[in-house]
């Protein structure tokens, strides 16, 4: 029998009522085992429930649950999937996790690949690591949509990529599953005379037969980091390459907005500013399906700046703010920053771009900014009364950097209060004004 820790009981919950603690252990839900997160959600689901705990004495106890359909009773447990994740099972040629720098924490070296992840997190698999046993859970529990690394269909090339001989059955995994109504997001790691130009054409074309299952292909350059020493030698993106990967990508947007009317296939902003051209427009990107892929994040943010830019008055404001970007988005930034300077008279806003020294000058996204980046950078500079940064700088649940610098050390090394935009344009314009 499996037994899961009970790490905490929250506040106010059905948990919390029922006196159920912390060091508990669940058993069962309606008398059925929980393997994992996916068993304890679908027995959970409905409104009423018996589940099983062991307290510290090793006694069983059967509360009877009432509550809404769907309705977390309230326990977290001590392993978040319920069970261990599953490990990555590739030696991928472009994982960025091969390229970090020594002695970093160990949560950012754990590769995991795991279909259950990908359904609560949103996080890409392989599906190097799953069978058809899995692919059955996934259609018995309907985790719908699933975030698949495809990176390329052709099967040679695809094992290549990925380092492993397992990995050429993409097509038939996603035929099984979207057979069975299950909707995917797909991924491409683009690297440059690997899996792009003809072998990028294979793969949008192949995925494509899968629509309307097929939701998105996001297409993202790969990331490469001054750590890759020993490592595979891959050619970083330049701007011919970029801009030659943007009309590949427009010319299959444009064929499936004939034949389907959506775009499905995405290019990141990054690629957009690598070939020095002018990211698309806002309606482009439709629901904008792919933003945590870096895929719209600046048409977005744009158009929200300028629904709350026009309703604003003009009026003085005369004060200092300082905005720490990485060097990708500076001109956008600057470009926002000096509409506000326009409109408030006395405001000046100063726009540092940080230079990634953590992992190399080819790292440019803000989200990969560290702390000590911004104090060895910012520090004798005019900062104001205030700094922002943007939230994807630091982890979702702790302040702290990727280099373990935590925000508090950074405020205190620059003297500066410091604010934390949330990534959308009126965010943005609020964090500056208020």
């Amino acid at each position: 029998m499996k037994k899961h820790l009970i790490k905490r009981v929250k506040e106010n919950s059905i948990a919390e009522e029922l006196n159920i603690q912390p060091g508990w252990y669940l058993t069962f839900v309606n008398d059925t085992e929980i393997k994992d997160i996916l068993d304890y959600k679908y027995q959970m689901f409905d409104e009423y429930v018996v589940i099983t705990v062991e307290d510290t004495n090793g006694e069983e106890w059967d509360y009877e649950i009432e509550k809404d359909e769907n309705e977390d009773i309230g326990l977290e447990f001590e392993e978040e999937l319920m069970d261990s994740a599953r490990s990555c099972a590739n030696k991928c040629i472009f994982c960025f996790m091969d390229q970090l720098p020594p002695d970093v924490r160990d949560t950012l070296v754990f590769k995991d690949d795991d279909f259950r992840l990908s359904f609560m997190t949103g996080n890409y698999v392989t599906l190097t690591n799953s069978g058809y046993r899995d692919l059955d859970r996934i259609i018995e529990y309907h985790l719908s949509p699933i975030n698949i690394s495809v990176h390329a269909t052709n099967p040679a090339v695809r094992c290549m990529m990925l380092n492993n001989k397992n990995a050429g059955k993409i097509l038939d995994y996603i035929k099984y599953l979207t057979d069975n109504d299950i909707y995917v997001n797909a991924q491409i790691v683009l690297c440059p005379g690997i899996n792009d130009g003809k072998i990028l054409d294979q793969t949008i074309e192949d995925l494509s037969k899968f629509y309307p299952y097929i939701e998105c292909i996001a297409i993202v350059p790969v990331g490469l980091s001054k750590y890759r020493d020993g490592l595979y030698k891959l050619k970083p993106f330049n701007k011919e390459l970029a801009q030659k990967a943007i009309k590949q990508v427009e010319k299959w947007q444009n064929k499936f907005m004939k034949e389907y009317g959506h775009h499905i296939v995405y290019i990141a902003d990054e690629v957009y500013i690598k070939a020095e051209q002018e990211i698309p427009s806002y309606e482009i990107y439709e629901d904008f399906p792919q933003l945590e892929d870096g895929i719209g994040m600046i048409a977005k943010m744009k158009h929200e700046f300028d629904k709350k830019y026009l309703r604003m008055k003009e009026r003085s404001i005369n004060k200092t703010i300082s905005v720490a970007t990485g060097k990708a988005a500076y001109n956008f930034i600057r470009e926002l920053s000096n509409k506000l300077e326009i409109k408030f008279k006395g405001l000046k806003i100063n726009v540092y771009a940080i230079e990634n020294t953590f992992f190399g000058p080819q790292i440019t996204v803000s989200g990969l900014i560290t702390g000590n980046d911004l104090i060895n950078q910012l520090k004798g500079k005019e900062l104001g009364e205030a700094l922002l940064i943007n939230y994807s700088c630091l982890k979702d649940d702790e302040d702290v950097f990727l280099d373990d610098v935590s925000l508090k050390e950074v405020k205190n090394a620059l003297n500066v209060k410091i604010r934390i935009v949330d990534g959308t344009g009126e965010d943005f314009i609020d964090k500056i004004v208020k």
